[in-house]
C-alpha cells in the first residue's frame, strides 16, 4: 500500500527564547540562533500530511487565524498558510479524511476551528480527530500547573460539539502504516507519530523535538511538563529511526525537516 509523507507550512510565529530552550545556557544557543528585540526565535509550523490510498491524514493544524489582539501581540505570527499549503498539493479542507493531534496547545490546535467573518466552523469538517484521552481531559479542566496552556471554550468546544472525536488511550495504529505512540512529557497527552512510507521510515517527534537545537537528549523546552518522559521519548525515537535507519522530522525548525538518523548526534 503506498504511503508517502509531505512537509504542510502553516505559516511562523515568534515564541520566547530562553522559555523554548529550556534548560540549554544562553551562552550557548544564542551563538546558533539569533533572536529579535524581544529575545524570541521565529519558529516554522511544519506540519505532516501521509497520504494513503483513500485517506489524507494531517498531523496537527497550526496556530489558525483566531489569535487575540493580545496574542497577535505576543507571538507576531505569519498570515495562516495552512489552507494555501494543503492547496498546492491539490487538497480542499473536505478532502482531508483524518487529524492527528499530538497535543493540545494554541501552536497546534488553533487551526482547528477557521474564522470565517462573523461565524467559526470546523476548518476540517468530515475528518476525524484522533487526540489522546488524558491530553483530551486535561485540556478540558486543566489542573493548576497546566492551566495557561489551554483554552478550550475558544479552540475546542466547537469540535466537541459537533466534531468526529477519536479519543485513544495508549499506542495505536489507525491505518497500516501509520502508528501513534503516547509518550508524555511535553505535555501529559503529547504522542509522537510514526510511518512506514514508500521511501523510508518516519518519526514526526512534535515537541518532543521541535528543532535541530532540542536534537540532545538532555535539551528539553520550560514548556515541558516533565523533563523525565520527554527524555525517555527522545531515547525511544533514536533507537527506533536506528533500528529502522529512518528519518526524524522537525515540527518546529526553519531550516530543517527531515534528519536521517546517521546524521544526528545525541
Amino acid at each position: 500500500m503506498p504511503i508517502s509523507v509531505h512537509k504542510i507550512l502553516a505559516g511562523r510565529y515568534w515564541t520566547d527564547a530562553g522559555a523554548f530552550m529550556g534548560v540549554m545556557p544562553r551562552a550557548i544557543w544564542s551563538k546558533k540562533q539569533p533572536t529579535d528585540e524581544r529575545h524570541r526565535f521565529l519558529m516554522s509550523l511544519n506540519l505532516l500530511l501521509i497520504r494513503t490510498p483513500g485517506r489524507n491524514i494531517l498531523v496537527d493544524t497550526g496556530i489558525g487565524n483566531r489569535l487575540s489582539d493580545r496574542m497577535k501581540q505576543i507571538y507576531s505570527p505569519d498570515e495562516f498558510l495552512l489552507p494555501v499549503s494543503l492547496n498546492e498539493l491539490g487538497l480542499k479542507d473536505t478532502d482531508l479524511t483524518d487529524v492527528i493531534m499530538t497535543h493540545l496547545h494554541f501552536d497546534h490546535a488553533g487551526g482547528i476551528i477557521t474564522g470565517l467573518g462573523n461565524r467559526d466552523a470546523l476548518t476540517f469538517s468530515r475528518a476525524t480527530y484522533w487526540i489522546q484521552k488524558t491530553e483530551w481531559e486535561m485540556a478540558k479542566e486543566p489542573d493548576e500547573l497546566n492551566r495557561a496552556a489551554y483554552n478550550f471554550e475558544h479552540q475546542l468546544a466547537l469540535l466537541d460539539h459537533i466534531g468526529k472525536i477519536k479519543l485513544i488511550e495508549g499506542n495505536t495504529e489507525i491505518c497500516p502504516g501509520v502508528r501513534l505512540v503516547l509518550t508524555g512529557g511535553h505535555s501529559i497527552g503529547s504522542q509522537i507519530i510514526e510511518v512506514d512510507a514508500d521511501d523510508g521510515f518516519y518519526i514526526y517527534a512534535g515537541d518532543i523535538i521541535p528543532t535541530k537545537q532540542h536534537l540532545h537528549l538532555a535539551v528539553t523546552s520550560a514548556y515541558d511538563v516533565s523533563r523525565t518522559d520527554t527524555f525517555k521519548a527522545k531515547r525511544y525515537i533514536y533507537d527506533n529511526l536506528q533500528t529502522r535507519k529512518g528519518f526524524l522530522l522537525l515540527d518546529h525548525d526553519n531550516d530543517h525537516w527531515a534528519i536521517h538518523i546517521d546524521h544526528i548526534a545525541y
